[in-house]
This record gives structure tokens, sequence and C-alpha cells, in this order.
């Protein structure tokens, strides 16, 4: 894995591998940006991490599936919200964040073995122990399913934490700081469509203690 010079911030710089799979661990949510004949298209889709490669997943009619797998470079971005940060100027106000940007190829996977693999590497990344507890799906759905691997070619990562910078000057007496933000989790709602009362699973127990 190369890194990317970073010019703008470059005190946020976090370039080594271990800050790039944490930051990617840390979410299940990325931006993959590609380019359909000449036009820059941007699409949010859910993924998992194995070593230096990321999956996803979806429908083998998937328009971004399909284009991305033609042997182009792709960029895709990982970024968590952790706090806004208020100065006592607007220049100097921030946001805390940890931020992921990536280039590479991806492929598609034909391998069977490697299809649910991926799969189950994208399940368990969403939310851990989910994979055991219920079906993968039906065969037809499975082969309406399309599992794509990007190998990581080149990456940066920045890293934003603690209050203002840049305002020590400032001698207006106005109340500064950061605002810590957070994923939460909220109690988990019955799908009634059932009409049974069920015991909540371990995956998702874990899940709310997590978040």
């Amino acid at each position: 894995m190369e890194f990317n010079k970073i010019i703008r911030g470059a005190a946020r710089t976090a370039n080594n591998e271990q800050s790039i799979y944490n930051i990617l661990d840390a979410g299940f949510l990325c931006h993959i940006a590609f380019q359909h004949e000449g036009q820059t298209m941007m699409i949010p889709t859910a993924y998992g991490r194995k070593a230096d490669a990321i999956y996803i997943h979806g429908s083998t009619k998937n328009f971004m599936l399909n284009q991305i797998i033609n042997g182009s470079t792709i960029c895709i971005g990982v970024t968590h919200l952790d706090g806004v940060v208020l100065a006592r100027t607007l220049f100097d106000t921030s946001a805390n964040y940890r931020s992921v940007v990536l280039f590479g190829k991806a492929e598609l996977v034909t391998n069977p073995d490697e299809r649910i693999e991926g799969l189950k590497i994208i399940t368990e990344n969403i939310i851990e122990g989910r994979w055991n507890e219920v079906s993968v799906g039906s065969e037809n759905q499975l082969k309406a399913t399309m599992v794509v691997k990007f190998r990581i070619d080149k990456a940066s990562a920045k890293v934003r934490e603690g209050g203002p910078k840049g305002d020590e000057e400032i001698t207006n007496e106005v109340w500064s700081g950061h605002i810590p933000l957070s994923l939460k989790a909220s109690s988990p709602v019955l799908d009634p469509k059932f009409g049974v009362e069920l015991e909540i699973t371990e995956s998702v127990k874990h899940f709310c203690e997590k978040y």
C-alpha cells in the first residue's frame, strides 16, 4: 500500500496501515467515486474489509458495480464525524473527524468460496455475529448477487481531534470549545409482520451495547 502525500492540513496526516484499517473497521458505509462516459459519479454503499481488500456487493444488474470492474481506477472515501469545533472566530471553526481516501481497482469475485466469504465479511462488518443467526438467501438470490473486491493501491488518512486551534490571540469573551458526537443505537424495534414476540439475538444485543 502506498500513501498519498497530504498538502492541506498536513498536520492531521495519519498515513500508516493501522490507522487506515482502524478507520475503515470503525464503520460500514463508504462512498465510491467513478466515471461513466466522462461523467463523474459517487454512490454510497456498505462494505467489509479483509487485509488490504474491500468487499462490496449488490445486484448483478447494479449499474455502479458493473461499471467499476472495467479496469479503471476508482476512489473510495470513508468519514466518521466525531465532533463540532467552535472557535472564537468562524475562520477557526472546524470539525473533529477520521477519514480515509482510497485508490485502486475493483474486480468481480467469481470463485464461489470467496463470494461467500466476501458476503460474510460485509455482514460481519455491519453487525458482528449476524452471519450465524440467519440464512444467506436462496440459490436464486445468490445467483442474482454480485460480489466485487477492491484492492487498496494508494491511501491517505486524516484525523482531527480536540478543541479549537488558531484563535489563541482572540480576546472576545465568547464560549468556545468542541461538541463531541458519536453514533448511538436506539432501542431495537421488532418486525411486527410475523405477529410473534421473539427474543433479541446476540448480534443485536452486542450491536446495541457497542453503540
